[in-house]
């Protein structure tokens, strides 16, 4: 693997407003998400403090929901951009927000290594213009834009 330099986060996050439902418009692929449609997360304050979170999408073979629950919770107060998501304890990875839409009408989902990668929206559709300008920023953070895979939501 390449040196790269440190992955850049942003500056602060509102976490109250970050909570609710997000569509995936764009990924990295991945083993877990293999066989995956329409993929979708939403994030919810738990009790103890930490985040809820359900991953669903369908399933291009059965045509069936496939959900995963699992937890995050901030590992960088100062920021709260740089959480940690676990769905099989004691496992867990990074999920750092790499850029977010001024009125939270998009995120930008990261790892420092690089290694995974998600454009969400609040919509299940992205205009062309953003969608460029975000891959072209996410080429200088050293991601590959030529890995990213469109989400269907059709």
């Amino acid at each position: 693997m390449k040196n790269l330099s440190p992955l850049t986060i942003v500056d602060k996050v509102d976490l109250s407003r970050y909570l609710g439902n997000w569509y995936e418009i764009a990924r990295y692929p991945n083993r877990f998400q293999k066989g995956c449609l329409k993929s979708r997360a939403t994030y919810a304050m738990r009790e103890d403090g930490r985040i809820a979170v359900i991953n669903e999408c369908t399933d291009e073979k059965t045509g069936k929901l496939r959900q995963a629950k699992g937890k995050a919770w901030v590992v960088d107060t100062t920021t709260n951009a740089k959480l940690k998501v676990s769905f099989f304890w004691p496992f867990s990875g990074d999920y750092w927000i790499v850029e977010l839409g001024r009125d939270y009408e998009y995120a930008v989902i990261g790892h420092p290594k690089r290694t995974y990668l998600w454009i969400l929206s609040r919509e299940t559709v992205m205009g062309d213009d953003l969608f460029d300008a975000i891959v072209s920023r996410l080429a200088k953070q050293g991601y590959d834009p030529s890995r990213l895979i469109r989400t269907d939501h059709s």
